[in-house]
């Protein structure tokens, strides 16, 4: 067997969880890959060594390699998307002193109802609400303003968004730079253990369904190294499958708290994967659906669909045509490299690539390679719908 050495860029999330399996458990070794993982301290950094070809794939925000196309973020390079690493994950929490305000107002915060906690939040009567994101092409925002935007007081400049690198979010609160943050597991539990925030909403309170992180390489990259590439895509699938498995969960834990992946203590990293969420240090932990997962429901499954709504926001941000910016993004999500890759393995795909995101309130069976296979829920918390054929 020829051996391929990739080298992967990551940052220390438990959504890096798929990498890291793949190395751990010698998936990738299975399919003639030397996974070499490379810690970096921000998605700035990591996106820059990817651009310069200073490692072959990375970890990424799932609208990264959209805007990198698109020549909206860093130097304007090319980049696929060559599956969805994870599925939500993300949390959204506030100071003490901002929980207290909102609870003034009569807010309950029961973790899963995203528009009175908005009217809580509005209703603290701040000037200004400065909210930590990790990247300013990330999810975290798109779910933020998907959800802040339907309330009045979002479009009076109420809220000033500030990119704090993940594992700064809880000193960014600690030390007064933020009020309130939206940030990928575990620095949403660490800022509670830490007891300097507490969480109000989970990101799939607002889109059940949301592409999180995503594998991606340059598109040169790709197109110059296929074995390497169809080898990474089905190691890492290996490694998802793994990991949605109930009985994997301890041994994953393990894993993702060693020094050279997350380096936190298992007590940190276990709620994301076991799905136990504290949301206030010293309250008993709850259950949130659809937390995060990994490989289910087709999770694995890069949709041009979610890749136009996601192109949609970056042109509407960047100012660019709406058209040529959803036909180039759409392109970056490579259904067809998925099935190229999984297919003949026997590996059940969707009947199409591109479905009405929103659509789905409950698990639904749809058409499928294998005949059948169960999609969903993709609800979004106020009822949006979004038909990429429509727009």
């Amino acid at each position: 067997m020829t051996i391929h050495e990739v080298k992967c860029g990551f940052l220390p999330l438990i959504d890096a969880a798929p990498l890291i399996i793949a190395r751990e458990l010698r998936f990738a070794h299975d399919e003639g890959i030397e996974l070499q993982l490379i810690r970096q301290p921000s998605w700035s950094a990591l996106r820059d060594l990817l651009a310069l070809g200073q490692i072959d794939a990375a970890h990424m925000l799932s609208p990264m390699p959209l805007a990198m196309t698109l020549g909206q973020s860093g130097m304007p390079t090319a980049v696929d998307a060559l599956m969805v690493l994870s599925v939500n994950g993300t949390v959204i929490g506030v100071s003490q002193s901002l929980a207290r305000d909102m609870e003034k107002t009569g807010w309950t915060a029961d973790f899963s109802s995203p528009a009175p906690a908005a009217t809580a939040l509005f209703g603290s009567k701040r000037k200004i609400i400065r909210i930590g994101i990790p990247f300013p092409f990330s999810m975290h925002r798109m779910l933020l303003e998907h959800w802040l935007s339907a309330h009045p007081s979002f479009r009076s400049n109420r809220v000033e968004i500030i990119t704090v690198p993940p594992p700064r979010m809880a000193d960014a609160v600690a030390n007064g730079t933020l009020d309130m943050f939206c940030v990928g597991e575990p620095w949403g539990t660490a800022a509670v253990q830490q007891g300097v925030a507490e969480l109000i909403l989970p990101g799939s309170a607002i889109w059940q369904f949301a592409p999180e992180k995503v594998l991606g390489a340059t598109h040169d990259w790709v197109e110059q190294h296929p074995d390497a590439s169809r080898g990474l895509v089905r190691a890492i699938y290996r490694a998802t499958r793994w990991l949605d498995q109930p009985t994997n969960k301890p041994l994953a834990v393990e894993i993702l708290a060693r020094s050279q992946h997350i380096d936190l203590p298992h007590e940190a990293i276990d709620p994301a994967i076991s799905g136990q969420i504290v949301r206030r240090k010293g309250t008993p932990p709850i259950s949130p659906d659809h937390f995060l997962f990994f490989q289910k429901n087709a999770g694995n499954f890069p949709w041009r669909s979610q890749a136009a709504w996601i192109a949609e926001r970056i042109a509407a941000w960047g100012g660019l045509d709406h058209e040529d910016a959803v036909r180039r993004g759409m392109a970056c999500f490579r259904s067809d490299l998925y099935r190229e890759y999984l297919g003949p393995l026997g590996i059940d795909m969707p009947g199409a690539s591109v479905k009405v995101e929103g659509a789905l309130r409950a698990s639904t069976a749809v058409s499928s390679t294998a005949g059948q296979m169960i999609l969903g829920p993709d609800a979004f918390f106020d009822g949006a719908i979004f038909d990429f054929d429509t727009q």
